[in-house]
Formats: structure tokens, sequence, C-alpha cells
């Protein structure tokens, strides 16, 4: 009997150690996403560019996690989650260590996109782990809410992080430099920590063909579309929020200098809040609830103006908290763990791909109306679809037989073994 203890108190150990190292993980690959909004201003003075120019540092991330997450988010099938987040953290910590002796732009737009394509590696050899440690669909979302509530830390941190090296003098590539020291030592951690056997996967091997075959299945691009429009609204407040609060309040304004970090706030901590909540609330309630209220304070934006946006732009993130962590995870949990890598890449690719394309619509109808509100009319517009796809979701509730027949099927704790 205590033999069997001791073997359960290790196994427990184990999976708070693995939970520990992906909290760690998110919060220190946002420090660098995140921040590229106080570098870029540095880069374009650096380098002599224009605005469209100095927006690549933006686009090359994210165009790298979303051509790794669809092109190899099956690795994390077919590997196996640990290899898959080492091989990741591997590539990132290298990239980011080699910020530290270049200085020319296409160099640093090169190390961008290839850490971006490593975080789409071990982004969703995570995403697919957090199943593998769940035991059941809700304990899952609400694990979720928490590794994106410490993502939401790394993204208040690197910034913080940047203007404090900027104040000493020192460049804005130490933030990359400190990002991949911090990432040798998760490595450390993943090597040494043992992981959840995978469940062999009872048809086609994972691979690239079958990761584009997801876009078949009717539950993954739902929630891949939900995805897109949530992101759609989320890059309209981090992205061109300040644009549209400058234009009347002035750049140099508190409101315009505060309005950014006050949404970051309260959407890292609306997101662990959201994790209590969903233990209480059912999830689709909350995310139609909450769905409704976005929708009302960006209609209040484009109906009062700009003095209401001061208030209800930034007031956004509480709601807008628990959307993203509890789509990807719901998106995730329809489908069997073997197939967890593939879905989490199909989600992520969605994700980058409205992140690049829905802040140049808005860009373009702001300069063809010569106002940056008119980019947050088409935002307004996004918020509206997806309070109507989630208001669908709550009424009907489409998924509850699937997510009721996989707890049952795939969520038990313990059968797999650690390696």
């Amino acid at each position: 009997m205590h033999d069997l203890d001791r073997a359960s108190g290790a196994i427990t150990g184990d999976r708070r150690l693995i939970k520990a190292l992906t909290f760690l993980m998110f919060t220190m690959f946002a420090m660098t996403t995140d921040s590229v909004g106080t570098i870029i201003p540095r880069i374009i003075s650096q380098f002599h560019l224009g605005m469209a120019a100095g927006g690549a540092f933006q686009y090359a991330t994210q165009a790298g996690i979303a051509l790794a997450a669809l092109g190899l988010g099956f690795l994390a099938d077919a590997l196996g989650r640990k290899t898959t987040i080492v091989l990741g953290l591997a590539i990132f910590a290298a990239a980011s260590l080699l910020f530290a002796v270049g200085d020319r732009f296409a160099y640093f737009l090169v190390l961008l996109f290839v850490s971006g394509a490593a975080i789409g590696v071990f982004k969703t050899g995570a995403l697919a782990l957090i199943g593998d440690i769940s035991a059941s669909t809700a304990e899952h979302t609400r694990t979720m809410n928490l590794i994106e509530g410490f993502f939401g830390v790394g993204a208040i941190i690197g910034p913080i992080v940047v203007a404090r090296l900027l104040m000493a003098g020192a460049s804005w590539t130490w933030l990359y430099v400190i990002a991949g020291g911090l990432c040798l030592v998760l490595m450390a951690g993943a090597l040494l920590a043992r992981y959840p056997r995978r469940k062999a996967s009872g048809d086609t091997p994972a691979s690239f063909t079958r990761t584009l075959a997801m876009v078949r299945e009717p539950y993954a691009m739902a929630f891949s579309l939900g995805v897109m429009l949530y992101v759609g609204v989320e890059t309209a407040i981090y992205v061109w929020m300040p644009t549209l609060l400058a234009s009347r309040q002035g750049a140099a304004s508190p409101i315009v200098l505060y309005a950014l970090p006050i949404f970051f706030v309260l959407r890292a901590g609306g997101r662990f809040f959201g994790s209590w909540m969903l233990g209480r609330m059912k999830w689709t309630a909350a995310l139609a609830l909450c769905g409704l209220a976005i929708f009302a304070c960006f209609a209040g934006t484009v109906s009062l103006g700009r003095g209401a946006a001061t208030v209800l732009l930034p007031l956004s993130g509480l709601f807008m908290s628990v959307m993203y962590p509890t789509l990807n995870s719901k998106g995730i949990s329809c489908f069997p763990k073997a197939r967890h890598g593939a879905v989490a890449g199909l989600i992520l690719f969605f994700t980058c791909v409205s992140a690049v394309l829905a802040p140049l619509a808005m860009g373009w109808l702001g300069d063809s109306f010569h106002d940056p509100r008119a980019g947050f009319v088409l935002a307004t517009g996004f918020s509206a679809l997806l309070f109507g796809g989630l208001a669908f979701n709550w009424l009907k509730d489409p998924t509850r037989s699937r997510l009721s027949s996989l707890d049952a099927s795939e969520y038990d704790l313990s059968g797999p073994s650690l390696v």
C-alpha cells in the first residue's frame, strides 16, 4: 500500500511540475511576442523605416507561428509532447540568444520568423499536453484559462523589461537574450520531468496531411472561426486603440499611455478569475454573457465616441479574458487525445491569420476614411458575429454529447504511466 501511495505521489508531483513548466513557458514567450508594440518605434527610428516596414516585426513572428502550427502541429502527436516541446524550446532559445550578435533589420526579421516557428512547435506540444494531464474536459478548460493567465502576465512583464532596458541605455535586443536564458532553464526542467505516456492513434499516423484533413471536421472549423472572430476583436485593442485615443487626446496623454496596460491587466486577472468561474458556471453561458459585454463595449465606442472609448475599450479586457482559452480548450477537447496536436495546430494557425489580417483591414479602413474610428466599426461587426455564434452555442449546446462521450473515453488519469 505504501508503495502505491509513493507512486501516486510521484505521479502527482510530476504533473504539478509539468503544469508549472507550462505556465512559465507561456509567460516567457509572451514577454517577447507582446512587447513588439514597444519595440517597433525603436526599430523605425534605428533603421529609418516607415510604419508598414516596421510592422514586419509583428508579421514575421505571426507568420512563423502560423506556418509551424499548420505544418508541424502534428509533431506533438507523432513524436510525443515532451520531444516536441524540448525541440521547440531549443530552437527558440537559439534564435533568441542570437539577437545579441546581429545589428541588421533583415537579420532580426529572420530570427523573429524562426522564433515564431519555434513557438508554433512547442506551443502546439504544450496545448496537446494539457489534455494528457487533465481529468476531464472541464478541467482542461480551467487549466487552459490558468495558462493563458500566465501568458497575460508575460504580456505585462515584457514591455516593462523593455522600458527598463531603454531607460538604462541598453538595447531592446537584451529582452530576447533574457528570454533565451529563461528558455534554457525551462528546457532543463522539461528534460527532467516525466510526461504522461501518449495514447496511440487508432487510425492513420499523425502527419501534415492529417492536419490538413482537420478542415473537414465541423467542430474544428467552428471553433477555429470563433477564435478568428475573437482575435479580430482583441487585436483591435492592442494594435489600434492607442491610435484611436491619441487622435483625440494626443499621444502623450495619460489616458493613451495607461489605457493599454489597464487592458492587459484586466485580461490577465480575468483569466485567473475565469478559471475559478468556469468551475462554477456552465461554459456556454459564461462565453455568451461575456460576448454580449464585449459587443456592448465596442458598440458604445462607435456610437458614443472616443470619450466613452477611453473607459469601454480597456474594460473589454475583463470580458475578453475567458474567450480565447475557453474556445481553444473546447475545440481541442472535441477530439481524442491522439489528435490534440493536429487540432491545436489548426486553431493556432487561424489565430495567427486573424492576428495579421484583422489589423490590416482595420488599418486600411482607417486610412481610407482618414479616421481610426472606421476600423472600430469593422471590429464592432466582428464582435456582433462573435456574440451571435456564442448565443447559438449557449442555446443549442451542440458539443454537449461529444464532450460527454470523450470525458468517458479519454480522460482517465489513473491509467496512463509517465515516461
